[in-house]
């Protein structure tokens, strides 16, 4: 019996461990920068907020992301801002956790730009 409570033990420090380093260790960070062609909460049971830029004139230069329900300033920003030209910051995470966001592109900061 002692032996299976250290197994499960060890597997939830383990699993702890993963989730851990999922979330507060980020894979890249950067800025992109194009039109704000969409935001908008989703979800059913996992409410989250996603969007997109264009940064360009075909589909295949559409950049995805998300933003954390913490962000209330970003939220805003991204709101007010649609249809014109922003420049996001933002780090992507290594794998995609699904209750934060359907994307690993979390926005950080956002700038308006000029045409």
């Amino acid at each position: 019996m002692k032996i299976l409570i250290k197994i499960f033990i060890g597997l939830l420090i383990i699993v702890a461990g993963f989730f851990c380093f999922v979330y507060f260790l980020h894979y890249s960070e950067g800025v992109r920068a194009g039109k704000l062609v969409k935001f908008s909460s989703k979800g059913m049971l996992f409410k989250t907020w996603e969007g997109e830029i264009s940064q360009g004139v075909s589909e295949s230069q559409i950049f995805i992301f998300s933003v954390e329900d913490s962000e209330k300033e970003v939220i805003e920003d991204l709101n007010r801002l649609q249809g014109k030209f922003v420049k996001l910051n933002y780090f992507e995470r290594y794998k995609k956790l699904f209750w934060l966001g359907d994307t690993k592109y979390f926005i950080t900061k956002i700038e308006e730009e000029q045409d």
